[in-house]
Parts: structure tokens; C-alpha cells; sequence
């Protein structure tokens, strides 16, 4: 088949004047070569289209594929992971991953946790911040954590996101509203462990492949997942699988989430202990990081027994397989 992948690239929007943190999410030239060599290898062509712009033009010239991988993050707005799904729909042409609905809901983590929460998901409650004032108007027992309303990869997570009175919790909030020029979200602070879950598949197809355990080593920031901790990961985080019944919860919830959302193809789920030792849904990923090394799917692949090349593939024939039985408005 003719793959056409869509991604952002960081250099593509460092060159334009963006700062490191805009692009944390982005992907580096080692990812979409390792995607190229993974695809190659299962007899596939491949084209890199590149960015959201890139697609633009490319459509509008006529050009067309089998089936599109898609990666794109996006710069701008709340539906910017919807970007390239739209133009995509538009066209008929199918591609891998989630659709327009599922990555603007899940970017917008607030409203994601208003779904889970109807249908029962457990997840932290929480408050959004718009505007500093708002800060008055939580009434959430401390400590909290607050984050960046639609952001990934840790943005804007740092060792002092964890809160503990309402002076940091304006703080916070003030930096980040500075910062991001976006709501924030602010939830309470579970204290126990936190996995990560790799999902991959579609429906009743999908499967929860492996929980992510990690441990942060010396150096790196305390007790969260900070985007420093995430970027230096090689050197401040050891990871491993969870197992036993925790792991076993964490897959049962994590698969719960994805298919009640409508995900597709392959992602990951994020988990954390409450104090009562029950875990509860963070946040959804339906567009997972797939750097060999680097990124967290792949990570808890390798330790499982999975290849890289066998995760693309798995990824690659759910889309297929979505592809060919999807009713016209469902593909």
C-alpha cells in the first residue's frame, strides 16, 4: 500500500521561531525514520507529507494515498489533533488512529473527564481555572495538581505542580496561565503509583498489552512525571512492567476508558493510585509517542517481548482491518 505519513516535526517549527516548549510534543527525525524502515520492512511505500500545511497542499495538487499514518499534534487551537482527520475525512481517504471527535475530546482533558465520569470511569475531580480569579473558586481538599488544560508530553509539568495551599495554587495557575494561554486544569493529587497503559486495537479488538511502572531515579524531580523527568527520561527514570493484581486493574480500567471513548487502533492510557489504592483514569492518549526508545509504548513494548516492527504492524491492521468493515460515516 501507498502510506502517506502526516506528522510535526520539531525542527520544521523551530525554524519558524518556536520555542523547545512549544514543540515538546513533536517529533523528532528518528521517529519518522524509524516509522518509514518499520513500514518498508512490511512491504509497504511510504510518503512523508509532513504537517498540517504540508497536507493542505498536497490534497489541493491532487495527491492522494491508500491509507495515511497519522501523528500530527497540530500548533493552534483546541481541535489542533483534529486538524489533519478532518482533511482527511473530507476526502475519504482512511487513516490510521483516532478520528476528529475522540482527539479534540481527549485533548481537552476537562471535557474528557466529564465523559469518563458519566459513564462511570473513575477519575480525579477537579476544578478549571480560566482566569486567575477562578482560583477562589476551588473548593478541593489539597494537596491538588494542576496542568495545562490541552497539552501533552508533560508540558508544563514541573516539580511544583504538585500543590499544596491555595498561595501556590494561584502561583501556579498564574504562571501557567501566562504561559500556555490556555484554562487550567487543577485535580486532586493522587499519591500512589502511576502506570501507564499500551493499548492497541479497536472495539471489542482491543487489547491492553502492557502497564508501564517506573521509578524516578536520583536527580530527577519528586513524585510526578515532570516534562524534565520525561525528556531526561535515559537518565532519570528506570521503567519496568507492572504486574500482579495492579497491573491487572490498571489494563481491566485503561481498556474500559479506550473503548468507552472510541478509540482506535493504538494508544495509551494514563493510571494513578488514589489513597484508597483504586485506581483512577488521568488521561487519554490516541496519539502515542512511537519512538523506538524514547517513547512510552514502544518502551513497555521492548520490555514485553514486542518488537518495534511487530507494534507497527499490530497498529498498521487494526487500521486496515477498521477500514475495510467501517460503515461509510465510521471510517
Amino acid at each position: 500500500m501507498k502510506v502517506g505519513l502526516c506528522y510535526d516535526l520539531r525542527d520544521d517549527w523551530l525554524a519558524l521561531g518556536h520555542s523547545l516548549e512549544d514543540v515538546a510534543e513533536f517529533d523528532s527525525p528518528g521517529t519518522i525514520d524509524a516509522l518509514c524502515l518499520a513500514l518498508a520492512a512490511l512491504g509497504h511505500e511510504t510518503d512523508r507529507i509532513g504537517n498540517v500545511h504540508a497536507l493542505m497542499r498536497r490534497l489541493v495538487a491532487g495527491e492522494r494515498w491508500d491509507i495515511v499514518w497519522n501523528i500530527a499534534e497540530g500548533m493552534h487551537g483546541i481541535g489542533r489533533e483534529s486538524q489533519v482527520p478532518c482533511l482527511l475525512d473530507a476526502h475519504r481517504i482512511g487513516y490510521v488512529f483516532s478520528d476528529p471527535l475522540v482527539c479534540a475530546l481527549t485533548l481537552h482533558k476537562a471535557m474528557a473527564k466529564r465523559v469518563l465520569r458519566d459513564l462511570g470511569v473513575p477519575t480525579p475531580d477537579f476544578a478549571v481555572v480560566e482566569r486567575l480569579d477562578d482560583v477562589e473558586r476551588v473548593h478541593l481538599p489539597f494537596p491538588l495538581f494542576a496542568k495545562p488544560l490541552a497539552e501533552g508530553t508533560s508540558k508544563g509539568i514541573h516539580a511544583d505542580s504538585r500543590i499544596t495551599d491555595r498561595e501556590q495554587l494561584a502561583r501556579v495557575c498564574e504562571r501557567l496561565l501566562a504561559t500556555f494561554k490556555q484554562p487550567v486544569l487543577v485535580e486532586r493529587f493522587l499519591p500512589g503509583r502511576e502506570l501507564t497503559v499500551g493499548i492497541v486495537g479497536t472495539g471489542a479488538r482491543a487489547e491492553a498489552i502492557a502497564a508501564l511502572d517506573f521509578v524516578l531515579l536520583e536527580g530527577a524531580d519528586p513524585a510526578v512525571y515532570t516534562q524534565r523527568n520525561k525528556e531526561e527520561c535515559e537518565s532519570l527514570v528506570r521503567y519496568h512492567l507492572g504486574d500482579g493484581p495492579l497491573a491487572a486493574e490498571a489494563k481491566d480500567l485503561a481498556l474500559r476508558a479506550w473503548v468507552a471513548l472510541g478509540c482506535r487502533d493504538g494508544g495509551r492510557v494514563d493510571v494513578r493510585q488514589a489513597a484508597d489504592g483504586r485506581l483512577q483514569v488521568m488521561e487519554i492518549n490516541p496519539l502515542p509517542g512511537l519512538h523506538p526508545t524514547h517513547s512510552d509504548l514502544p518502551i513497555m513494548c521492548t520490555l514485553a517481548g514486542i518488537e518495534y516492527l511487530e507494534l507497527i504492524r499490530r497498529i498498521f491492521e487494526s487500521a486496515v482491518r477498521r477500514l475495510e468493515a467501517a460503515a461509510p460515516w465510521t471510517s
